[in-house]
């Protein structure tokens, strides 16, 4: 009996031709698995062209709830941005793609799991150390790594290779972006792109948004409630996260919000310059982001600033199935228990505009806050504060005037000098 692979599967040329590949270099049985994450359209007759290129089955598995509620509200209860722009699109979706292949390998007892990532991208890092995590057992096949086998160096010796193959399906000599697409984000890489000089071709570019220029002259608004955290409604509708993120989606890409151009460093040492579309993400984020400004104490926030930029490490560097990503999550987990509330903006040109907030949690005193003198605040108390608050600043400034005084009456100034 063959061994069987699990081959993550897109439907794109790369991983058709690497059917037959992996038949033919291996002797592999090849079982593939298209996991989907809200990539809509992408999916669509899969079934027969995984069939037509030599798998014996395809998995279709839906993980958009999955994705959402396991991975995307963790990262942000956290705030978690990667390098302040990233946020973190295919980061998140990786480890539940990987964990997904994991579950399908047990099911079927393959002897390996195969992707299609390349040797100098952040994916193969994400994969394989999820899988690792998750199954150490399992065999990785990473053919763009295996250049003594996979000779394939271009889209027209692999259109070659799945035609001698009996592969002959209608793949054109591609001259678009290199995208990954989800319910969270778009991501673009190539073309002008590669350039970082050159302005993005926007027109030519983007799936979800519009650029703020074509967006509509008359400013939007949308309200969020959170529970805990957890996005729970949009306009007053009560609806799960993936459905969130949806309604946003269509809010942020009319009003052109969300559209980050970034050269962000990859793990594997190069920087790398790519557009990322997150239009309902951006709301999303910004909005807890506001709502915990008016719930969070002062040290509580310093904190979290800390593990957000922790975990959108960990995140990116592919290390969700790490003792430290549970351990930074329970930390965020643990401030999230008064987030609650509701969060307002205009969304007017690429802006997301304040339209106010509101917490029973609400840490905010407006008798504190205004100039006017309230009972809790005695503004006298603020001398002794002052003073201790200042005083390493004095005694430091004091002692720097005594040297200075001593130098210019010709003391010596040394490590025994006592003033």
């Amino acid at each position: 009996m063959k061994e069987k692979v699990i081959l993550a599967y897109s439907g794109g040329l790369d991983t058709t031709t690497i059917i037959p590949w992996l038949k033919e270099n291996f002797g592999y049985e090849v079982i593939c698995c298209c996991i989907d994450c809200g990539q809509g359209s992408e999916l669509d007759g899969l079934d027969e062209r995984a069939k037509l290129s030599g798998a014996s089955k395809l998995y279709i598995e839906d993980l958009v709830d999955d994705f959402c509620d396991n991975y995307i509200v963790p990262c942000v209860k956290a705030n978690a941005v990667y390098e302040n722009k990233y946020l973190l699109g295919t980061s998140m979706a990786r480890p539940a793609i990987a964990k997904c292949l994991v579950d399908i390998a047990r099911k079927e007892g393959a002897a390996a799991i195969c992707h299609g990532a390349t040797g100098k991208g952040n994916d193969q890092i994400r994969f394989e150390l999820s899988i690792k995590s998750l199954a150490p057992d399992l065999k990785i096949i990473a053919p763009w790594r295996m250049t003594d086998v996979w000779t394939l160096k271009s889209r027209d010796d692999e259109i070659e290779y799945c035609k001698q193959h009996g592969i002959d399906l209608p793949f054109s000599m591609d001259s678009s972006y290199s995208r990954d697409r989800n319910l969270w984000h778009v991501s673009h890489e190539g073309l002008e792109l590669e350039n970082p000089s050159l302005e993005p071709n926007y027109d030519h570019l983007l799936m979800m948004s519009v650029r703020p220029e074509k967006a509509p002259d008359e400013g939007e608004y949308v309200t969020i409630t959170f529970e805990e955290g957890v996005p729970t409604s949009v306009n007053g509708k009560s609806m799960k996260v993936s459905d969130v993120i949806r309604t946003l989606n269509e809010l942020g890409g009319k009003h052109g919000i969300g559209i980050v151009d970034i050269v962000e460093n990859r793990v594997v040492g190069m920087k790398s310059r790519g557009i990322y579309e997150t239009p309902g993400g951006t709301i999303l984020m910004e909005a807890h982001m506001q709502l915990e400004e008016l719930v969070l104490d002062r040290a509580t926030m310093d904190a979290k600033k800390d593990m957000a930029n922790k975990l959108s490490q960990i995140v990116y560097e592919g290390k969700w199935f790490t003792p430290l990503r549970e351990a930074v999550q329970a930390f965020v987990e643990s401030t999230q228990k008064y987030v609650t509330g509701t969060v307002k903006f205009k969304l007017y040109k690429g802006n997301i505009i304040k339209a106010g907030t509101t917490s029973p949690y609400s840490l905010y005193s407006e008798s504190l806050a205004s100039f006017t003198t309230g009972d809790l605040y005695d503004h006298h108390d603020a001398d002794g504060f002052i003073t201790l608050f200042g005083l390493p600043l004095k005694v430091r400034a004091m002692k720097m005037a005594e040297l200075e005084e001593a130098k210019k009456s010709g003391k010596k100034i040394d490590a025994s000098y006592a003033g």
